[in-house]
């Protein structure tokens, strides 16, 4: 069987210029509403990566964030969360009792704690080097997606690759399933348009999740 080639900077560069072609005609240089929120509350980024997998946002997870913000301001920092999985309260500082969550969440604060981080600024600079997060990939249920989600959640420039980015990939003929793929095409992209590339993620979900609800109601 012969192997597949790397694409090449060409490819990808003409991948980008489609995407940004297409953004740009979809009217994002217009609406700057889209903004990715950003924490200086280590509880809320954690919870926020841990619950945003596979459930709705703005009606399950972004209340449930709010909630930790208000409800827990002193658990900003890496040892007031260490000591919420220590007492069993994880599921309760969540409000979320599925195990499986709860669980992952416990494993990331151990983590983050082994690693010597104890607030959002040591997860930023810890965000930005490669075995960091090869080693935080290693916790179950969190990928590629969850880790550049995570920094975007901490005001790094980055996409994190979803059902969103790729439906919006395929509306300009691009297929590709490869995730560095997309992600750097959509870097790319936005760099193309000037556009932070935080903002143009959080411009495409908005655009894609809200056609989704769309979709939804129009079935029922």
């Amino acid at each position: 069987m012969m192997a597949h080639s790397a694409p090449s900077p060409i490819d990808l560069l003409v991948a980008a210029r489609k995407i940004a072609d297409f953004a740009d005609a979809e009217g994002v240089g217009a609406s700057r509403s889209a903004a990715r929120v950003q924490y200086d509350h280590l509880g809320a980024v954690l919870a926020d990566s841990v619950l945003q997998a596979g459930l709705r946002y703005a009606s399950v997870v972004r209340p449930r964030v709010e909630r930790i913000l208000v409800n827990y301001p002193d658990s900003a920092n890496a040892c007031a969360l260490a000591e919420i999985v220590r007492k069993g309260q994880a599921a309760e500082f969540l409000d979320w009792q599925h195990p499986i969550k709860a669980a992952r969440f416990e494993r990331t604060v151990e983590f983050i704690c082994n690693s010597g981080i104890e607030h959002v600024a040591d997860l930023r600079e810890q965000l930005r080097n490669d075995e960091f997060c090869l080693d935080l990939q290693c916790i179950n249920g969190i990928g590629p997606k969850t880790v550049d989600y995570m920094a975007c959640l901490v005001g790094i420039e980055s996409i994190a690759v979803d059902r969103h980015i790729r439906s919006f990939a395929r509306q300009v003929g691009i297929q590709a399933a490869d995730y560095v793929f997309l992600k750097r095409v959509f870097c790319f992209a936005a760099d193309l348009l000037s556009i932070s590339r935080r903002e143009f993620d959080a411009w495409v979900w908005q655009r894609e999740s809200s056609k989704r609800s769309s979709q939804l109601s129009l079935a029922f």
